[in-house]
Formats: structure tokens, sequence, C-alpha cells
């Protein structure tokens, strides 16, 4: 993730999200309905990959009374979060690193989106089990990324900088990042993600999104 302490890409990060993830606003809005039918009114969430303030947004907006701990291993996305939240940038601690700096909680909730497909498999199934570990029992989490089917990450990446190219990306740049995105990330089958949830500990999985080459998964501690 080493982009995101790249000045421009921070300065780029909160207009890009909706060009390049089909109902990005919407997902994010079910997310924080999946995790409000557990979490109590004054619920204490933990947002793994909190830099640029965009999921922070929409949780602090749609439940005013949940305080955060956001985590993200960029200072200058978390830098961006804090301007991102204004008045309700005092809600949410954060913290850079890593989840296992973040505090032990117990938590009510997680939420995990656009992070995991940075991360190789075995780091990914440390990750899913430190979050798990911080979570109460039968706490929701909440996670979204590049989800593919295996042998077809062509033509889903391709289908990904279509819709890319019709929200106002340039054509050369969609394409020069769906080749960069095919090469670079360990993007995994639906089936392999589901399984390291399993692994983790989690329960009760089930497919809440999909957006393209996006799936989104909802499970509980």
């Amino acid at each position: 993730m080493t982009g995101f302490s790249d000045p421009q890409a921070v300065a780029r990060y909160a207009e890009n999200p909706p060009r390049l993830v089909p109902g990005y606003a919407d997902m994010q809005r079910m997310a924080m309905l999946l995790l409000a039918e557990r979490a109590s009114p004054d619920a204490k969430v933990l947002v793994v990959g909190a830099g640029g303030g965009l999921e922070l947004k929409v949780l602090s907006e749609g439940q005013p009374k949940w305080s955060f701990v956001g985590v993200d291993p960029a200072a200058a996305m978390l830098d961006l979060a804090r301007t991102t939240l204004g008045g309700h940038a005092g809600r949410t601690q954060f913290h850079e690193g890593f989840i296992h700096d973040a505090p032990e909680g117990p938590f009510d909730g997680a939420t995990c989106i656009l992070v995991l497909h940075f991360i190789e498999s075995q780091e990914r199934l440390r990750t899913l089990k430190e979050v798990r570990h911080r979570l109460k029992p039968g706490a929701p989490f909440v996670a979204a990324h590049y989800s593919i089917p295996q042998g077809e990450l062509d033509l889903w990446l391709s289908r990904s900088a279509a819709f890319s190219i019709t929200s106002g990306i340039d054509p050369a740049q969609a394409n020069a990042a769906r080749a960069g995105i095919a090469k670079r990330l360990p993007i995994l089958s639906p089936e392999a993600d589901e399984q390291l949830m399993r692994e983790a500990g989690f329960r009760g999985i089930s497919l809440f999104y999909v957006g393209f080459a996006f799936r989104g998964w909802a499970a509980y501690a």
C-alpha cells in the first residue's frame, strides 16, 4: 500500500472510489446497517484501513452515538480522514499502524473495506484473526474488496475498467490500472475469501454485495 504515502495519491483518494467501485456509497450504507442490526446505539466500532475517512464519515453520520477506533499504516491517509470527518473526528481514535497495533477492544463491530485485496493470503488470514480476536462474541464484521471467481480475472477486471471509464476515468489510465491490479494484487476467489473468514473464526458468513469485481460479506464473531 505504498501508494498511499504519495501526496498526489492521497489527494485523489476521496474522488476515486466512487468512480471505481460500483455502488460504492450504497455499499457503505449497507455496511452500516448490517453493523447496526447487532451493535448497540452507543457501540464502539473498529475500522481497519480507516485512512481517507470515507467509511468513517458514513458510519458517523448514520449512527451519531457510535464511537470508533480507526487504524491505518499511512499517516497522510489518517490526516485526510480527520479532514474528511470534520466535526465527527472527535468520536474517532486514530492509530497509525496495522491491525496488531490496534487496541484489544473488545469492540461491538468492525469493518474492513477495500483493504484485504492488498494482503497476501496467509497475512490476510492473520489479519482476519486479529480482527476476530478484538470483537465481542457475536459481534458483526463487514468486509468488501476485490474477489473474483477463479479463471475469470481478466474478464472482471476488464468490466471494472469499463465501469471506471464511464465514470470519467481516462481510458488509458483505466487500462493501465487494470494491468497493474492483475499483476500486483493478490486477488482471491469468493470461495477462498469465505474459507479464510471461517478459518479466522467467523461464522454466519453471508454475501451482501456484488459490484463487478468487488464483493462484500457480513460475518459474526
